[in-house]
């Protein structure tokens, strides 16, 4: 049985390799190692190894484990689908929301940071298959998301997120990737600024070699690096 560690070595290996097989600069991926339903001592294992980001999904759980292992321990990411009553939650844990797709959605985390302070970041996050089960506004509808969101002073958007559906062969995730990276091509074309564009979200344990070669900034690999889940 490999070690953590020994997953996040061969999966950072696996970062530089597709990076440099297009011409990127592995420097500008960063590894968020999804912890869902997985222990404490797993997330202090990574830390230790040095993992940098963590990813959660669910609110009450992610807040029981980042009050566990502290608040600086890393930077903290959430990945999944978020309430508006969630909301200040999200504000007060996390560093980067990836997950936004409404406007009621922002406006709402927008009025919790402005209680204390803060500016949030955020990711738009697009529904790339229009799939019923899956969160995230039409790829038709997140320009105008975008340009409503930066009117908010506590927000600071960051980019775009997907969850492309599930293939056993990574390649036929490609398309999916490629065009959220169109999308976020329009949207600076629209006037967008560029610094609100830095982050493409997409790419997980299975398809991020691939997510990476269309320009994948942050990728999401959970089981590779922690195992399967109890």
């Amino acid at each position: 049985m490999t070690s953590i560690r020994d997953n996040l070595a061969e999966i950072q290996e696996k970062i530089h390799t597709a990076a440099a097989n297009c011409g990127r600069n592995p420097a500008d991926i960063t590894l968020v190692g999804v912890s869902k339903k997985h222990g404490t001592e797993k997330m202090h294992q990574a830390i230790d190894a040095g993992l940098t980001d963590l990813g959660e999904n669910y609110i009450q759980e992610a807040v029981d484990k980042i009050d566990a292992i502290g608040r600086q321990a890393a930077r903290w990411h959430f990945i999944g689908h978020l309430q508006s009553n969630k909301a200040r939650f999200a504000v007060q844990y996390f560093d980067l929301i990836h997950t936004v797709d409404k406007l009621k959605l922002a406006k709402e985390i927008d009025k919790q940071a402005k209680k204390i302070e803060k500016r949030q970041k955020i990711l738009l996050q697009v529904n790339i298959a229009e799939e019923e089960t899956k969160s995230g506004a039409g790829a038709h509808e997140v320009i105008d998301l975008a340009g409503e969101v930066m009117k908010f002073e506590h927000l600071e958007l960051h980019g775009l997120m997907c969850m492309p559906p599930y293939f056993d062969d990574p390649e036929h995730a490609r398309p999916y990737f490629r065009h959220l990276a169109k999308i976020r091509e329009q949207m600076l074309d629209a006037g967008v600024d560029k610094n609100a564009m830095t982050h493409l979200s997409m790419g997980m344990s299975h398809d991020f070699s691939v997510a990476i070669q269309e320009g994948a900034t942050l990728v999401r690999v959970g089981t590779a690096i922690f195992g399967t889940r109890s």
